[in-house]
């Protein structure tokens, strides 16, 4: 194994990367998406049934068959990667509003108080105390979303996107475990080091008295 993986370390690398760009594009249009949409469920709490449950929805749509449902759509469909990207951002919102919207709406009654009686407005109580003050729970959303997209993301080779998957289904298809390693080993590396260095940034974002 040692030595497979010497030999094919410059395909690795490649992959690898794709891994990375596909995972980091995803998350990137999910939280400038789900952030926004978990402040406006606590803005507008009539909305939270709807659009909580539709993103649960896509949490249960199996991901080969998400991937299937974007081959027809315009645009999307043009190439393999944005298919990808699209389903990984899907996956990606449930954790992430969620996350936002209780991490928001948990933020004590006492502090919004005192920072009404300060003369802050909706717009500066966001800014300033409501999003400091739940950072650590939305990131945990994120957290959550990286780990997950980073092994769905495996699945993106089965429609050409490209990824650690490419590895994963070679080695399915002719039964060789050392090319099913050479996938799956970076891959639950990367999910690893999302977990720790995310695990860390909401640590040391956590309020003191959390």
């Amino acid at each position: 194994m040692v030595e497979f993986l010497r030999i094919h370390r410059a395909e690795i690398t490649t992959l690898t990367l794709e891994h990375i760009w596909l995972v980091a594009i995803s998350m990137a249009i999910a939280v400038l998406v789900g952030v926004p949409v978990g402040i406006l469920l606590t803005r507008k709490p009539r909305l939270r049934e709807p659009v909580i449950g539709g993103a649960n929805i896509i949490e249960t749509i199996p991901s080969l068959a998400l991937f299937g449902f974007l081959l027809p759509a315009p645009w999307l469909g043009a190439r393999a990667d944005r298919i990808a990207i699209t389903a990984l951002a899907l996956y990606a919102l449930l954790p992430i509003i969620r996350n936002t919207y209780v991490g928001i709406t948990g933020v004590e009654p006492g502090v919004r108080e005192a920072a009404r009686g300060m003369g802050l407005t909706s717009r500066q109580m966001l800014w300033q105390v409501e999003l400091p003050l739940s950072m650590s729970v939305i990131l945990a959303g994120i957290r959550t979303a990286t780990v997950l997209c980073i092994g769905i993301a495996t699945i993106a080779a089965a429609i050409g996107a490209g990824g650690l998957g490419e590895f994963i289904f070679r080695g399915l298809a002719m039964v060789n475990n050392s090319l099913i390693l050479a996938g799956a080993i970076p891959a639950a590396i990367l999910a690893l080091a999302a977990d720790f260095g995310l695990g860390w940034l909401e640590a040391r974002l956590r309020p003191p008295h959390a």
